[in-house]
């Protein structure tokens, strides 16, 4: 008998994924999976790179010099589980001669629909009544009741305009939500139209000025607390802060203070600085919602997460650059 996989790339994937993607995987390479789908230690990650030729990491992975440092001749590839690669050394990848990709494109509607979830969630205190009728505490209609904020009229400031900025926007736009937004660079004009949207070049100023603000930036050096101590102080005391980004992009210890000294109104959380860990006091808040980083979490979106892996690998594997290549900002 002959053995099927000696000349198959050794692809290790650190992460459970859903099951058609996983005996896809099978099929087409080397695969050594993580049935258990336990969290690898850094000690368990180098392992991995040593081994591989191309490694399947998810945003949960920290692929940093140390552990690239470990890498075998052999890694060639590293196929992120993920659009967000904040957690790849991308550069440090580069000039170990090693391909970095990501899976852009495909959570965009699936991140959206739960960003505009939250914006209807704590303005309308939707988890707060859901937990006042579990308790007990709902005896009859009163006009003074659970009384919540409308969102027609209201004033939307994105952070962060790309996909799912743009997703976001024309889910308020539906409810009767002015759309305001912040960028790197400005959108095209005819966007700019379709979406009614009004540009800030100024962060600052557009903080000052917003009903509700949603968090839709990567993760970059750049971005790292970009809401600061500073900037959530110029946000109004009704407003609501609604984050489906990356916990980083924001003060966390800062909004928890303004959130509990009623500086802000509230806020929608998906992401945190310290994941998994979370700190109590936001959990205890009346006017926080907070979930634990579902955003992406559809079965759809993670099959077509694993479908842009198994393609990135394949092309790669044949001898051609794959389409979604990350290229470091050094280049």
């Amino acid at each position: 008998m002959t053995d099927n996989t000696a000349k198959k790339p050794k692809v290790i994937v650190t992460r459970r994924l859903p099951d058609p993607i996983e005996t896809r995987l099978r099929e087409l390479f080397d695969a050594e999976l993580n049935i258990e789908d336990k969290i690898m230690s850094p000690e368990a990650l180098s392992d991995a790179v040593a081994r591989a030729d191309v490694l399947v990491p998810t945003v949960t992975d920290r692929i940093d010099k140390r552990i690239l440092a470990r890498a075998g001749e052999n890694l060639k590839l590293i196929a992120n589980f993920g659009a967000g690669i904040d957690n790849i050394d991308v550069e440090t990848a580069w000039q170990h001669g090693m391909t970095v990709t990501n899976t852009p494109g495909v959570l965009t509607e699936d991140t959206a629909d739960l960003t505009m979830a939250l914006i209807l969630a704590v303005p309308r205190r939707i988890i707060e009544g859901a937990e006042a009728l579990k308790a007990g505490e709902f005896v009859g209609w009163s006009p003074t009741w659970m009384m919540g904020h409308r969102l027609g009229g209201k004033r939307l400031g994105i952070v962060g305009m790309g996909r799912i900025g743009q997703a976001v926007a024309r889910r308020a736009k539906a409810f009767g939500i002015q759309i305001h937004y912040h960028n790197r660079t400005r959108i095209a004009p005819a966007m700019e139209q379709e979406l009614e949207a009004t540009y800030w070049e100024s962060l600052d100023q557009m903080l000052a000025r917003m009903d509700i603000i949603s968090v839709n930036c990567p993760h970059t050096p750049a971005t790292f607390h970009l809401l600061s101590a500073r900037r959530l102080k110029l946000m109004q005391p009704h407003a609501y802060l609604v984050n489906t980004a990356r916990g980083e992009v924001i003060d966390e210890n800062a909004l928890t203070r303004m959130l509990a000294d009623g500086s802000i109104a509230g806020a929608g959380l998906d992401v945190f600085e310290n994941e998994p860990a979370v700190n109590p006091k936001l959990l205890a808040m009346k006017n926080v919602v907070a979930l634990p980083h579902m955003g992406s979490g559809t079965l759809e979106g993670r099959i077509d997460m694993g479908e842009k892996v198994i393609i990135n690998i394949k092309t790669f594997v044949d001898g051609h650059k794959p389409p979604d290549r990350v290229i470091p900002a050094m280049l």
